[in-house]
């Protein structure tokens, strides 16, 4: 699961510089090979700030002039969610590879986008599922690809945690600019669902539960995923309780698994965690060593395998497949708005 290869010199772009755009940038100057060549800062506040954690790095407050002026090969897209694709787009049609935060975009149209840039400029793209690179929830695929607990069945995900903060200028809070509280964190368990379950295909309904929409952002919510062969993947989020708490529950036709996470906030490095297999074959089950989880460390691994794939010209984690779990988004979301069952636009 993991590359060790070293990674080849990368001069990267920063598109954006708030608190995760800067946590980006730290785990750029952790690896090895790779350097901050630019910065895009939004407002005084991020400029600020990277001007004192990167002084000698060239600071822009107009993106397509740091495009222009060029001296980069990657450009990682932290800006809000509602410019993720136009961001992209820009970058790859200057000629860089591109990191993107999810959702690739608000829109089907919008993933698109990123898509046929990426071709028309022979251009490579990678979301940020960070999760997919993680010793405790990359490994969940690495027992199912084995074939240790069988086919799978079925999913039962959690989320429990403390509300979203309002984001620079209050984006986050912001259905135009956030799209939807579904994209904004439940897109990564979809994407995980989605690739534990790659040998059953695509799910082939969705349904959603939830409270009232509320300027279309919804605290507490759940989706059922179906597919034709009768597997089922529960997806639940309520952004009214404490700390950081995820969990996975699947169930093969040989086996199964149960992992969870925990901590005071997602960006913690000190977590509590357990990943637990009962394989084919076996009565009970085992615990695997997990010797750190948590998104700080998976971002850093994150960068680092995407940047060996891009001097390799590939993907980690191609747009096109990325875009599945923003289509799961928004049939969620049209689920829950019209009380039906939605086929998924894939």
């Amino acid at each position: 699961m993991t590359d060790q290869r070293q990674v080849p010199p990368t001069r990267v772009a920063m598109a954006g510089f708030g608190a995760w755009g800067q946590m980006h940038a730290r785990a750029v100057r952790a690896i090895e090979g790779a350097e901050v060549a630019a910065i895009f800062c939004h407002g005084d506040p991020s400029e600020k700030a990277a001007a004192t954690l990167f002084p000698d790095v060239p600071r822009y407050r107009d993106y397509d002039a740091m495009l222009a002026a060029g001296g980069f090969d990657v450009a990682c897209v932290t800006v809000p969610n509602h410019v993720h694709s136009r961001f992209a787009v820009a970058a790859l049609d200057a000629g860089a590879h591109v990191v993107l935060e999810k959702p690739m975009g608000l829109t089907i149209d919008e993933c698109d986008a990123v898509i046929a840039a990426a071709r028309r400029n022979g251009r490579q793209v990678t979301l940020d599922h960070e999760l997919r690179v993680s010793k405790q929830w990359g490994v969940v695929r690495d027992v199912v690809a084995a074939g240790d607990v069988g086919k799978v069945r079925y999913q039962n995900f959690t989320l429990f945690r403390y509300p979203f903060s309002q984001g620079s200028g209050g984006w986050r809070q912001d259905p135009a600019r956030v799209g939807s509280w579904i994209l904004e964190e439940m897109v990564h368990f979809y994407d995980l669902v989605l690739w534990y379950a790659r040998e059953n295909g695509l799910p082939s309904a969705v349904r959603a539960f939830g409270e009232p929409a509320g300027r279309g952002l919804v605290k507490n919510f759940g989706t059922l995923l179906e597919w034709r062969d009768g597997s089922t993947a529960f997806l639940t989020q309520t952004l009214q309780g404490f700390e950081h708490h995820t969990m996975l529950e699947l169930a093969g036709t040989e086996g199964a698994v149960r992992t969870w996470w925990s901590a005071a906030t997602a960006r913690e490095t000190q977590s509590a965690f357990e990943l637990k297999v009962r394989r084919r074959g076996q009565s009970g089950a085992e615990t695997i060593e997990v010797p750190r989880s948590g998104e700080v460390y998976e971002l850093e691994e994150n960068l680092r395998q995407a940047f060996i794939a891009f001097a390799e010209g590939r993907s980690p984690l191609p747009p096109e497949e990325a875009k599945a779990s923003v289509v799961l988004c928004l049939a969620a979301e049209e689920a829950h708005a019209t009380g039906r069952t939605i086929t998924p636009a894939f």
